[in-house]
């Protein structure tokens, strides 16, 4: 029988967090009051996730690290208008729980680091721990006037020897169907070499064209990613075509870190910037400004439920 994990509380920021971990060595923090960020990833006590600003810029600038939920959509919206699942909505300039990119186009979604998130359990499994936190959607009043669609929101994170898998959960209300365009953005660091020296590998082929404000215009590329050193090159990049258990990976030559999407995210953003020593491989269950086009746009029937899931691996020589 698998010997069991652990999980334990601690404190960063005046805010609680937990701390799952297995007897392998691999440990995952979240934040539940801080929009149940992810902001450790560590291996043998070595950091694996980019921490930019870390948690006190995530929350007072909404400045995104480690493994942040992109809710309710991924990356940016091409205007602030969209027409989603038979609703029309504006989203004011002014709005407040609203960020926008250098364009002035919503960014990121609108949770961030919300602090409402309630831990619904947390403890040892074998081999691992658990953890399994919820949102009310509409305990915001701000952020259903932004996204009208009420709805209960679920993450399971379990670490179960060095693999951390998160599982996303709508479970919609019955006043409607609620769109799923969310997205994650884990941003990897391995430590062990300089980013010009990492190896990736991005199966991904299918690109989504988009225009000088990133937004997509519909049409679809064939662009793979050439497997090696990732060296100079640098991608903000949008992919269709993502299969089940598909998995990108970068290595440093200590470890190999994947990023598996297991299950319910078809799409994928390659994120690798000149002036930053990370890579993301960010799981997307649409494209970007799916809420505005419906280019692969699904909704959550009233009291139906959709999961999607992703893994982190680590894997040693």
């Amino acid at each position: 029988m698998a010997v069991p994990g652990s999980v334990s509380d601690g404190e960063a920021g005046g805010l609680a967090t937990i701390t799952l971990a297995s007897p392998e060595g691999l440990e995952a923090t979240f934040v539940p009051a801080a929009g149940m960020v992810g902001s450790s990833l560590r291996d043998r006590g070595e950091e694996l996730l980019g921490q930019r600003g870390g948690l006190s810029a995530w929350r007072e600038k909404s400045s995104t690290f480690g493994i942040p939920l992109l809710y309710p959509w991924a990356n940016r919206l091409g205007s602030g208008e969209y027409e989603a699942a038979g609703r029309s909505v504006r989203i004011p300039p002014e709005a407040p729980l609203v960020h926008r990119d250098g364009n002035g186009l919503p960014i990121h979604g609108l949770l961030f680091a919300a602090p409402d998130w309630e831990v619904v359990r947390s403890g040892p499994e074998p081999g691992g721990a658990g953890l399994t936190a919820r949102l009310d959607w509409a305990a915001d009043p701000r952020r259903l006037e932004l996204f009208p669609f009420p709805h209960s929101l679920g993450i399971s994170a379990r670490l179960v020897g060095l693999r951390l898998e998160v599982a996303t959960t709508v479970l919609a209300g019955d006043d409607g169907p609620v769109p799923v365009a969310f997205g994650w953005h884990p941003y990897l660091a391995p430590p062990g070499a300089p980013r010009s020296e990492w190896e990736i590998d991005f199966p991904p082929t299918k690109s989504l064209v988009a225009d000088d404000r990133q937004v997509p215009t519909g049409a679809v590329g064939d662009a793979p990613v050439e497997s090696g050193s990732l060296g100079g090159r640098t991608f903000d990049d949008g992919y269709a075509g993502v299969k089940p258990g598909m998995a990108c990976s970068v290595s440093d030559g200590v470890r190999r870190i994947a990023v598996e999407m297991t299950g319910g995210y078809p799409f994928a953003q390659l994120y690798a910037p000149a002036d930053l020593d990370l890579i993301c491989f960010e799981p997307m269950t649409a494209p970007t400004n799916a809420l505005a086009s419906g280019d692969g746009l699904r909704v959550v029937e009233p009291g139906e439920s959709f999961t999607a899931t992703f893994t982190i691996a680590v894997e040693r020589p």
